[in-house]
């Protein structure tokens, strides 16, 4: 019988469409569901969007229900999508921060801090098991991917996608993309 495990490592093989980071790395996939069936397991995956209406959603939902009905023992497969909890770039993992920086996208930074229940070892879904973080209140300077020079500035607040913002960096010249705090 399949289990949750297999399904979460067939999930960290699907990359996100629009950026080069799995749906499992960007912090998307909120939880996975089997129930066991006599002819299959009907598997359900929950899904964060990063923006109501993302147009990347359908896609996503395509490419789960394609990886997913390959393995053996799997009868149906369901995308649900949840607005609650919202995703957050603080979802995203450490592999995923590093290969989206090595493409060229940064991240805003953050400061771990975890939740009261988390420390208690009393959380009671996987959601709730996941770090609480939060920025400073001081914004920092976005530093470049590809020199890691501080001095850049916002070239515009608009990037190919609502989630993205475009960088310049004045000391090597090369523009980036950040993505936006939601």
């Amino acid at each position: 019988m399949v289990t949750a495990n297999d399904i979460r490592d067939v999930l960290k093989t699907i990359p996100d469409p629009e950026m080069p980071i799995s749906i499992v790395d960007l912090g998307i996939v909120e939880n996975v569901h089997v129930a066991p069936d006599s002819g299959g397991a009907r598997v359900r995956i929950d899904i964060l969007p990063t923006f109501v209406g993302c147009p990347a959603l359908p896609m996503i939902e395509d490419e789960i229900r394609k990886h997913l009905t390959q393995l053996p023992n799997v009868a149906q497969v369901s995308v649900r999508f949840l607005y609650d909890p919202p995703w957050s770039v603080d979802r995203i993992t450490e592999a995923g921060r590093k290969s989206l920086r090595e493409h060229g996208v940064t991240v805003p930074a953050c400061e771990a801090l975890t939740s009261p229940e988390r420390e208690r070892g009393t959380a009671k879904t996987e959601a709730e098991s996941i770090v609480l973080l939060t920025v400073s209140a001081e914004p920092r300077p976005v530093a470049c991917p590809f020199c890691d020079s501080e001095s850049t500035r916002v070239e515009s607040a608009f990037g190919p996608t609502r989630c993205r913002m475009i960088y310049y960096c004045e000391a090597c010249r090369n523009s980036f993309e950040h993505l936006k705090r939601v």
